[in-house]
């Protein structure tokens, strides 16, 4: 029975279960709703659940080195409301891409600054940022959103190749990169090495500070795609975009199956995570479940995720 319950048997069974539940989820809403099981549906599920997806992926970035990031979410508003004045100032939209993206991946680089070089603990330090960074937006933009772009930008959520949407094909793009990064480069095993044994990546000559800068300043930078992508969706940029949107993606790379202690995660994981996630919204939604009921589903899962993660640790040693 202990040979059974070895790492990489664990590992297996907690990835398949997870994949298992999404299955269930999908058979449970197709029996008590008509309308669930269907094309435009799914795709639905899919685009809504596209934007926590991708910022999902910098916070399982970041939650395998044994850390935490709770700015994502402001990071994200604070990103879309920049993007949002330079392509209202008549800048190319590139140009208003790029320069989104560089205040995410900045607010992520200054997180990782905190935590590499700083000594305060990720909790902290992206607590800080989260209001900082919300502030930030706020003071911006005096509080207003910032509304009506080109068609050529809605395009990036409203359109469509080979009948795929737009931002599901952004998210497959993002999560594919993400996983040969993972499984596939240096960058990849010094995450998981961070993670796994901090004191003993140092003395394999693992440069911790360098790596863990990039990591954060990765999560900043797909929060500010994230932005991208719902400034796109809602033809506008709020200062108070993003609310609660770390709750989802700490959730999703949970359910996911990587560890809050570190050392352990896949992106594939966090993407069923993600789906979990947006099933169960979507098929609540469809039932009639009021929006309060539905909030106290997702908590629950998120804590049924940890326990289940903190009992294979046990199991483990």
């Amino acid at each position: 029975m202990k040979q059974f319950f070895n790492n990489q048997n664990l590992d297996q069974i907690r990835q398949f279960g997870t994949f298992f539940g999404l299955i269930a989820l999908c058979l449970l809403f197709t029996i008590l709703s008509p309308y669930f099981f269907t094309t435009s549906n799914l795709l639905n599920v899919a685009q809504q659940s596209s934007i926590i997806a991708v910022i999902s992926v910098g916070m399982t970035f970041v939650i395998i080195t044994a850390g935490i990031d709770l700015s994502v979410g402001s990071v994200l508003a604070f990103s879309g409301v920049v993007m949002a004045s330079v392509l209202h100032a008549g800048l190319p939209i590139p140009i208003g891409i790029i320069v989104g993206l560089g205040v995410g991946f900045s607010c992520g680089l200054l997180n990782g600054l905190l935590v590499s070089y700083g000594k305060i603990p990720p909790f902290i330090a992206t607590l800080g940022m989260m209001s900082i960074a919300r502030g930030a937006g706020l003071w911006f933009t005096d509080g207003r959103p910032i509304s009506g772009f080109d068609d050529s930008f809605r395009y990036l959520a409203t359109g469509e190749i080979f009948y795929i949407p737009v931002p599901v094909i952004i998210m497959i793009v993002v999560y594919v990169i993400a996983h040969l990064i993972l499984t596939k480069t240096k960058m990849g095993r010094y995450t998981y090495a961070i993670g796994g044994n901090e004191k003993a990546a140092v003395l394999s000559g693992i440069n911790i500070k360098l790596y863990l800068n990039i990591i954060y300043g990765i999560a900043g930078l797909l929060s500010a795609l994230g932005a991208v992508m719902l400034t796109a969706r809602l033809n506008s940029a709020q200062p108070i975009a993003g609310i609660m949107y770390e709750l989802d993606a700490i959730a999703a790379t949970v359910i996911g199956g990587t560890s809050l202690f570190g050392g352990k995660g896949t992106v594939i994981g966090t993407l069923i995570g993600a789906l979990i996630i947006g099933v169960l919204r979507n098929g609540l939604n469809l039932l009639g479940v009021s929006s309060f009921i539905q909030q106290i589903v997702i908590g629950s899962v998120i804590i049924g995720a940890i326990l289940l993660d903190t009992n294979l640790k046990m199991k483990k040693n």
